[in-house]
């Protein structure tokens, strides 16, 4: 069996290229290897490798960028006119298409903190639109008849990827900071749930081999958290002394929006382990 990961040297695409290798052969492509917004050449390279799956972990997630104007049409390339590209030819091909969306389609309030796989997406920024409007993509596709799996997750972290410009996750930021500054000063709001790369691609893993019915799944790790209270836990854990100021969404000075409440519950599959054992894990290794 042949799997395409499409984004392999990202923080997940490389978790995922080492999780479905054990079993399948695995073709992972990145920026280095072709343009994936070049979708003629996409269809061509595809065609001719015929797998049965494709994993789509390629996104733009720089979420202030996407206010951008400048930055927009990009943003909405990757994040929407590539899965409807690959949900075409995924449709065309009878192949499976796994594909990555955010909690940041939705906009939480006290009133309504946690949503369900089967909530309608409301986004509250430009990021959040263009991961939407891929979901809408693929979602038009399934009523013809596509064999996918829509994956929302929240708040990666994990072993850095092998490209050098993969993302730096937050736990990697604050371990960095805590070496140059006296005192942090972090979100204490924005709840929602950590995931840790190595969980999600073994969940994914899970998804696909135990032939779970297409639809939208939520994978995330149990128990959600404020960025202040995460770092809370990753110094204690570190056994490190680090002066902690606690501020409000707005006090920090960022283009976007966030939601203040973006809890994925997760009602179809079997839960992932509480974040703070991935966390410990995380540090271990």
């Amino acid at each position: 069996m042949t799997i395409l990961i499409l984004g392999g040297q990202g923080n997940l695409g490389t978790q995922l290229v080492k999780t479905f290798s054990t079993d399948d052969s695995v073709v992972s492509w990145d920026r280095s290897d072709l343009d994936v917004l070049d979708f003629e050449q996409l269809a061509i390279n595809i065609k001719e490798l015929t797998p049965e799956l494709i994993i789509n972990a390629v996104a733009f997630n720089a979420v202030d960028a996407c206010e951008d104007p400048k930055v927009y049409p990009l943003a909405q390339q990757l994040n929407s006119k590539l899965p409807a590209f690959l949900a075409d030819l995924a449709l065309q091909q009878g192949i499976t298409l796994i594909h990555y969306s955010s909690d940041y389609v939705f906009n939480g309030t006290k009133l309504k903190t946690s949503f369900s796989e089967k909530e309608v997406a409301n986004p509250i920024n430009k990021y959040g639109e263009t991961k939407a409007q891929g979901e809408r993509e693929i979602s038009v596709r399934a009523t013809r008849g596509l064999k996918y799996y829509l994956i929302r997750t929240s708040k990666l972290f994990g072993p850095p990827g092998s490209s050098p410009q993969a993302k730096v996750s937050f736990f990697e930021l604050m371990l960095g900071l805590a070496q140059k500054q006296s005192e942090l000063a972090i979100v204490d709001e924005e709840l929602s749930c950590f995931t840790y790369t190595v969980d999600l691609a073994q969940a994914t893993k899970k998804l696909w081999k135990s032939k779970m019915p297409s639809g939208k799944y939520h994978l995330v790790n149990t128990g959600p958290v404020t960025w202040y209270a995460a770092a809370q836990e990753l110094f204690r854990l570190k056994k490190m002394i680090v002066q902690l100021r606690p501020l409000r969404s707005e006090d920090l000075l960022r283009v976007a929006r966030r939601p203040k409440f973006s809890i994925l519950q997760n009602t179809k599959t079997k839960k992932l382990r509480p974040w703070q054992e991935a966390l410990q894990e995380y540090l271990n290794n």
